[in-house]
């Protein structure tokens, strides 16, 4: 059994740049048909979060059930979440920005690529994207973070315990200030005041934000259409139109219905579905007329795949501080974002939280003795007389060519596509200044212990590149690029990459609201491409 469906615009990707795009175009073409189209079923379950909640700090038990497909998998993949509304439905909310030397690598360091944009137009973007998802902040004191708008709610309040660590951080020097987060420190967009009830993961008072939220006032308003538990295996190019072909459908299936495929028809087809499967999409798309795939001219889909590396360590000092006080909370200090021309480059972010090692209860003390009661409890206090800082920094590090996704023919979802496998490979000079990098960090860490009676721990580093993107890189050029900077892609008119998958760099913080505000970007440019209502 086959089915077709028609509309001006087809979303393939359900998580928040899906969101984003179908939110701004149905304002700014209203009366525009969409349908968006995602892998994952909805989970359109905010009654249940209290009890998901409940059981996860009861039994362990994930808060998700449901929120992945067993056999779509990728190698190297650091998230599995496929369901409507994405890894953002379980995301910590952190919204921190970029910088402007994250799109100026190249012209002020002869370092990566520069980004097809001009700053001051991507910042523009930023503040809409704060509103639009609801970001609660305070500015930054430093003067090359400036802000054109302010953030459109003050910051989280810092607990008592956050007090006594920025006091602490602030003696070295370093200027620190709360983490700007997508939760609501009002009430704000029709949701309440976060509660701080520390379950950032599965937030029971819908006061941060989650694209769930996005989708189900859009499907309200009938907007939107959404097709859940829909896999788009590939695009098929119309015939004629040479190497410049525009897309004329969207291959799928059900997997609730595995007999019954679905044909998708539009006038502008957008790939939304993360950093693994967009590019996965356009490899998987390949045929005789595009042995490379789609949108491949270049040989850059699935290449420069980006992200950022991480070290951390906890460093144990003399502050007064009590267990459990809003613990997903944190400081942040953007002092180290900018690198002199001048210096050996070492670009990084710094984030400050409160830890609980070895300041939770026990039930038996170091020697085996069983532990209850009053015992318990003077065990724990003495534990708890000094506090614990985790102290972490994301650095910059930028993606050779084959830093990559490709398709793995030994591993198959049950139709028989290829699955993806990602290698994260940094470029020869990420590599050359490693070392020097890492020892500029932790003469940091070192610079923090310095006080307080400190005594800092090992230095961990991270195993992965955290916040990845990458793989349908923007850029001016087609033979050096997959999309402009729209998202458009240079071989076919009709055919958008938006949202992590077009970075050319992975930048030194958390990257969801820069993937949101090239979003935001990308669908100004589309509306003009869409006849007015």
């Amino acid at each position: 059994m086959s089915v077709r469906h028609e509309s001006d615009v087809c979303i393939i990707g359900g998580g928040i740049s899906a969101a984003l795009m179908a939110w701004k175009l149905s304002e700014l073409r209203p009366g525009t048909s969409i349908v968006v189209v995602e892998a994952g079923r909805r989970l359109f379950d905010a009654d249940q979060r209290w009890l998901q909640r409940r059981r996860m700090l009861d039994y362990g038990e994930n808060p998700w059930p449901g929120d992945n497909i067993p056999d779509q998998a990728a190698a190297g993949i650091i998230s599995r979440s496929m369901v409507v509304g994405g890894s953002a439905m379980h995301w910590g909310g952190v919204t921190n920005r970029f910088s402007e030397e994250d799109t100026r690598l190249k012209s002020l360091f002869g370092l990566a690529e520069d980004w097809p944009l001009e700053w001051a137009e991507l910042e523009r973007y930023y503040c809409e994207a704060e509103r639009r998802i609801g970001v609660a902040g305070d500015p930054s004191p430093l003067p090359e973070d400036a802000r054109s708008q302010p953030y459109p709610m003050p910051a989280m309040r810092l607990s008592w315990n956050l007090h006594q660590l920025k006091a602490w951080g602030e003696r070295s020097g370093i200027p620190f200030w709360p983490t700007p987060q997508a939760k609501n420190t009002r009430p704000y967009d029709g949701r309440g005041e976060c509660l701080r009830c520390n379950t950032c993961a599965v937030c029971p008072t819908q006061a941060r934000y989650a694209p769930d939220l996005t989708f189900k006032r859009l499907l309200a308003s009938k907007a939107i259409e959404l097709h859940d538990r829909t896999l788009v295996r590939r695009l098929l190019p119309r015939q004629g139109g040479g190497a410049r072909a525009d897309i004329e459908s969207a291959s799928a299936v059900r997997l609730d219905r595995p007999q019954e495929t679905v044909e998708y028809r539009a006038k502008l087809f957008v790939v939304a579905a993360g950093y693994a499967w967009s590019s996965h999409l356009l490899l998987s798309s390949a045929s005789t007329r595009f042995p490379q795939g789609l949108a491949n001219s270049s040989g850059l889909v699935g290449k420069y795949m980006t992200g950022h590396a991480s070290v951390q360590t906890q460093i144990e000092l003399d502050a007064e501080v009590y267990p459990g006080m809003n613990e997903e909370h944190s400081l942040v200090s953007r002092q180290f974002f900018r690198a002199a021309a001048s210096a050996p480059y070492v670009r990084h972010d710094l984030r400050i939280w409160e830890s609980t090692v070895n300041r939770d209860p026990r039930l038996r003390d170091d020697a085996g003795k069983i532990l209850l009661g009053d015992d318990l409890m003077a065990d724990w206090r003495a534990r708890s007389r000094r506090a614990t800082a985790r102290v972490r920094a994301y650095y910059d590090i930028h993606p050779d060519r084959s830093s990559e996704l490709t398709l793995d023919p030994s591993t198959t979802n049950r139709f028989g596509d290829a699955l993806p496998r990602i290698v994260h490979r940094a470029d020869a000079a990420s590599q050359a200044r490693h070392g020097a990098t890492l020892a500029h960090i932790e003469g940091v860490f070192k610079r923090l212990a310095q006080h307080g009676n400190a005594v800092m721990g090992p230095v961990e580093h991270g195993s992965y590149w955290d916040h990845p993107g990458g793989g349908c890189r923007m850029g001016h050029d087609p033979a050096d690029s997959v999309t402009n900077s729209h998202g458009r892609t240079h071989d076919h008119d009709n055919l958008f990459v938006v949202g992590s998958p077009t970075l050319p760099s992975g930048g030194c913080t958390n990257g969801t609201l820069t993937f949101s505000a090239l979003t935001l970007r990308s669908a100004d440019h589309m509306a003009t491409l869409l006849p007015q209502a």
